[in-house]
């Protein structure tokens, strides 16, 4: 496990196996959230009063319910791979922003069909704003 990473890097870029990998890290309280080829987990550290007390708290519902490919950074949109009506299975790419001179791959978390494509190579994007529709 190689890398150069901080904290408050946006992306870790390091080599596993001599495998060269990038994980979008975002800080959440209490750890990170990291996504890699469509995979989100989180990884957090608690005191052990702190971990049975988050046992008992609800899931937050993300935004959109799923239905949306939220830009997860401010970025220009290098390209969009796919078109209204086209299925897309999990772990495909679908659109590439660069953010911080790196090109980030967003891939879909799951299957499913494009209802409509909301962003243009080029389009400068706030964090957040919708790039992709899902049906």
């Amino acid at each position: 496990l190689l890398t150069d990473w901080k904290p408050g890097d946006l992306v870790w870029n390091g080599t596993i196996f001599d495998d060269a990998v990038s994980v979008q890290v975002r800080a959440i309280p209490n750890g990170v959230a990291l996504t890699h080829r469509g995979v989100a987990v989180q990884a957090r550290v608690y005191t052990e009063r702190e971990a049975a007390l988050a046992l008992l708290m609800p899931e937050k519902v993300a935004a959109g319910g799923g239905k949306e490919l939220l830009c997860p950074m401010p970025g220009l949109v290098v390209s969009i791979a796919v078109v209204p009506g086209q299925d897309v299975k999990a772990g495909e790419a679908l659109a590439v922003v660069e953010a911080m001179k790196m090109e980030n791959v967003l891939r879909a978390e799951r299957d499913g069909i494009i209802k409509a494509v909301h962003a243009k190579p080029g389009e400068s994007l706030a964090v957040d704003a919708v790039i992709l529709e899902f049906a």
